[in-house]
């Protein structure tokens, strides 16, 4: 997490837990000349457009007047949808028993790559139960080795 948007995380955090929106993510990318602040917020059952309405105008009152970031961007703030990022501990507790999709920083077993059911979380590492071919097997991914992991939706 960058700097900025771990200030960002600081200044909203409280704003949201207020409305009773969960934060899930925050991320400040730029794409051609424009600057995105992208937020992604949930609550039990879901956030609807009233809900991303409603924490937007909160957060932008938070940001105009404690803004970290010194560019032009635009605010964008969404349900983080059906493959939401799995980021902190609480979301990889959530995630237990759901297909969950793994990229990594160094392979395992010549794969970068983990498609599967997450089966175990601890301090160190996670379990995945994976397909390969007919065949079920368990996969352990040490956490350090985890450059991203998102739920997945599996047919």
């Amino acid at each position: 997490m960058s700097k900025v948007t771990e200030q960002v995380e600081t200044l909203i955090q409280p704003v949201l837990e207020a409305l009773n929106y969960d934060l899930v993510d925050v991320e400040f990318a730029k794409e051609g000349r424009d600057h995105y602040l992208r937020i992604s917020i949930d609550k039990p059952g879901g956030v609807d457009l009233n809900d991303c309405t409603i924490a937007s105008e909160k957060i932008s009152e938070v940001m105009d007047e404690h803004d970290p970031i010194s560019e032009a961007y635009f605010l964008d703030v969404a349900s983080p949808g059906a493959e939401r990022p799995i980021k902190k501990e609480k979301d990889f507790q959530n995630a237990v028993s759901k297909p969950v999709f793994v990229s990594l920083y160094a392979p395992i077993e010549g794969e970068k790559e983990w498609l599967g059911i997450l089966k175990q979380v601890s301090d160190t590492d996670i379990t995945i139960e994976v397909k390969v071919k007919a065949k079920s097997k368990d996969i352990t991914i040490p956490r350090d080795k985890i450059a991203k992991a998102r739920h997945a939706v599996m047919l």
